[in-house]
This record gives C-alpha cells, structure tokens and sequence, in this order.
C-alpha cells in the first residue's frame, strides 16, 4: 500500500508522464480526466495522451536542443519516449507517431499500472471535494483545460494568469492527392519517401499567397486577445510578414528538389504522415485560423491539393498559462497554493516533448519529497534543466518556449554553428547523467 497519494487533473502528455515517474516510486495516483464527459475544442477521442496539433515529436538528432531533451527523458526511464519509439512512423530526422496508436498504448500503460486509477470526472476548482485527502495535487490540465478550471485557477493567482491562441494544421486524406503533380521525398535525400511534396512556380505562388491574405479568418470574441507563439505562427500570419517569409519557412524549397526533373521548385509545400498506413497526411507548417470554407478553397490551389478531401480542417483554441516566474516556486508549487503543483504547458513551456519532459521532472522531485528528499532543480546546462530555468527568470512579458540552445549558459568558447550545437549536446548529456547519478542514484533507466 503507498504511503502518500497524490492527485493529477489531466491527462494528457504531462500528467501521464508525472503520474507513471510518481507511480514508478511507490506513490499511490489519481488522475482526473474530464474526457470523454466533457471535451475541449481540439480533441476528438477519449483517450489519454491525445495528440492534438501534430503528430510529430520534432527533431531526433542528438545534437540539437530538442533532440538533447529526449534523449534525457529516455535515460530518466520516461513513459512518453517508450511509447512514441513504440509506434513512430517515418518522418526523417524527426520522431513522428501514429497519433492513434499512440494514445492507445499511454492509455493502456497508465490505466494497467496497478498503482494508478484514472477518474472520468472534470475538476471544476482546485478546492473542489474531490482532491481533498491527497498529500499533492497536480495540475496538468494542459493549454486546454476547462473554463471552469482555467477561471479558478485564475483567481487563485490573481492577475499573473495569461493566455495565447494555437492553431491546428489540416489533415488531408492520402488518395486524394493527385501523385501525378506530387513526389515523395526528404529535404536533401529525395531517395526517401518519408514526406509527400507539393511543388509550386513562381506564378502558383503568387496567386496562393495573395489568396491566403485576403481569406477570411475566424475573429477572435470580444473578449479575447489575440496573442500566438512565435514557435507556432499560423501561416496566414505568417505571409502577412512579407512575401518571401514563407519561403524561408514552412514553403522553403531548398534540399527538395522533384526526382523527376532534378529541378528545384520556387516553392514547396510538404505532407507528413498521420499514421502507419499513410492513408492521411499532416500538412506541415500549416496550422491556420481561416475560415473552413476558406481553407478548402485556398488550399486546394496547392498543386497537387485541387481536389484535396479533408479528414480535419484547421482551427484554432486558446491556450492557458501561467507567469511561471511570479506564480510557481522552482518546485513548480503555486505560491498561492502550497500543496499544488503544475506541470505540462500551463507552466509556460512549449510543445509535446517539453509538456512531457516538464511533467517527468515533476514526477521525479515531487516523489522525493514525499519520501523526505528535496532535490534541486536540473542543471541549467542540460536540456531539461535550461527549460525548466525558463520558468524561473523573470521577464517583462513572460511567453512559453521551447527547449533550445540559447536558454543555456554560454560555452565561452569560439566555434561554428554545427560545432557550437555538438558542444552544448555533450556538455547537456554530461551534466544531466551526473544529476542523475547524484539525486537519482539506481532510480532510472540507464
């Protein structure tokens, strides 16, 4: 029988990632999860860990920032890792999953560990009767947590609760690309047939980008302001801010030339598999917040997209989160609510693997001092502790990040580009493993 109980409202990336590292200690947990009851504007299904932007985790390789996280939360034994190695489909240097299989197995690994049981119920406050008794709650209700809970939570930390608009990309049934006009290939290696590419001319360009600005867009209420992530800037926005900076974006041409001419296109818009079967393709960099019947008309003068069918159209939702420097303690505690914690995007960090990797480090310290132990935070030099440094520096306008480079220290060293990344990857893994080795010893994966 566990000796301490702790609570976790949510069950998406973070809170399954912190309920399995407290569960993997000895700590009994309940996660609350208001799906399939009550839903939100982005999800679909009812399971746990539900994908709800893209189905891909980013970049893989070692020497960048996000592949540095990774491989950090493989070696802290992470459950999000296991899962997305266990059903990833081709997306070249990135980790992509099949969204389906993917949630199905977190939610079969949660639901099956014998010292987790997960409620169907909505928490409507952080007082609410239902998270009485617990020695911790945990917050990891996610950008999209209810109005109830985002307006309580709110009120409980005063003026310092923010919020940013995300968008969702399309996703377009595979048969109905016209594969006369698309070719398969990765950026620089066209051998591959990882993503599908829709080239376009200068001209088809030009009419696409003048039709993409004068589309209708969904308005925002009255009520709302409209302020989106840099990281995640729908495309519409995105052409607004000149007419090449698409071409440096998500329609950058370079490295995709058509196999079948060898010839390199003015622009290229590329299509990333949903799932195993690819019978559905993501359209990448596309997330978007123009009207439905909009996104069919403009999109579908993508060549190789006239008679595009849409299994999802784009859309967009609010995102909550907290000023993480003014709201949270370097322990992730509110400092308004002692006893409550947060975790996942509502701290202020951005995208899957950072929600998930938040929602570990969570798990980890929150179970050792349970048991007694208080831990520092991660090394600011590792991936994951240069992240979670994010939520502790003050800043005029606080805004969610991703896991990058510049949030660690300084090499103090002269070097190139390439050479600067692999020098901040191995400084990271050095420094991560002797954290481990130190506050975790004999507790993770290897």
């Amino acid at each position: 029988m566990p000796h301490h109980t702790v609570a976790v409202v949510g069950g998406g990336l973070a809170g399954c990632e912190c309920a399995w590292q407290l569960a993997r200690r000895d700590v009994g947990v309940t996660v609350f999860e208001m799906r399939p009851g009550r839903s939100t504007p982005a999800h679909t299904g009812a399971g746990l860990a539900e994908l709800v932007c893209s189905n891909s985790l980013r970049s893989d390789l070692p020497d960048t920032a996000v592949g540095c996280l990774k491989a950090e939360m493989r070696r802290a034994g992470s459950l999000v890792m296991a899962a997305a190695e266990a059903t990833r489909v081709p997306a070249g240097k990135a980790l992509a999953v099949d969204r389906a299989l993917f949630s199905e197995q977190m939610t079969r690994a949660v639901e099956d560990h014998p010292a987790i049981s997960v409620r169907r119920q909505e928490m409507t406050a952080l007082d609410d009767l239902a998270l009485a008794g617990f020695d911790a709650v945990v917050l990891a209700a996610g950008p999209l947590a209810s109005d109830a809970l985002a307006a309580d939570l709110a009120r409980v930390v005063g003026g310092q609760s923010l919020y940013f608009y995300d968008a969702i990309a399309p996703i377009i049934e595979a048969d109905s690309v016209d594969m006369d006009k698309a070719y398969w290939g990765s950026r620089y290696r066209p051998e591959d047939d990882d993503y599908l590419n829709c080239p376009m001319d200068e001209a088809q360009y030009r009419a696409f980008l003048d039709a993409l600005l004068a589309a209708e867009k969904v308005q925002p209420r009255e009520f709302e302001r409209e302020m989106h992530f840099e990281g995640c800037l729908p495309i519409e926005v995105m052409a607004e801010r000149g007419d090449k900076t698409l071409l440096f974006g998500p329609l950058k041409p370079v490295g995709l030339a058509d196999p079948r001419t060898g010839a390199q296109a003015h622009a290229v818009v590329q299509l990333r598999a949903e799932n195993r079967a690819r019978t559905r393709f993501n359209m990448v960099g596309f997330q978007t917040k123009l009207t439905y019947p909009e996104q069919r008309r403009v999109f579908r003068m993508i060549p190789g997209l006239e008679h595009a069918e849409f299994e999802r159209l784009g859309s967009i939702h609010r995102n909550t989160y907290v000023n993480a420097p003014q709201a949270l303690s370097q322990a992730l505690e509110l400092r308004a609510r002692p006893g409550v914690y947060l975790a996942g995007q509502i701290t202020g960090v951005e995208g899957y693997v950072e929600s998930a990797a938040c929602g570990l480090w969570l798990g980890l310290s929150l179970a050792a001092r349970l048991a007694g132990r208080e831990v520092p935070p991660a090394p600011v030099e590792s991936a994951l502790g240069a992240l979670l440094g994010h939520l502790r520096t003050p800043a005029k306008s606080f805004q969610p990040s991703n896991v990058q480079f510049g949030l660690m220290p300084e090499l103090g060293v002269r070097a190139g580009k390439r050479r600067r990344m692999e020098l901040y990857a191995a400084r990271a893994e050095k420094a991560f493993g002797a954290y481990l080795d130190t506050h975790f010893p004999g507790e993770v994966a290897p």
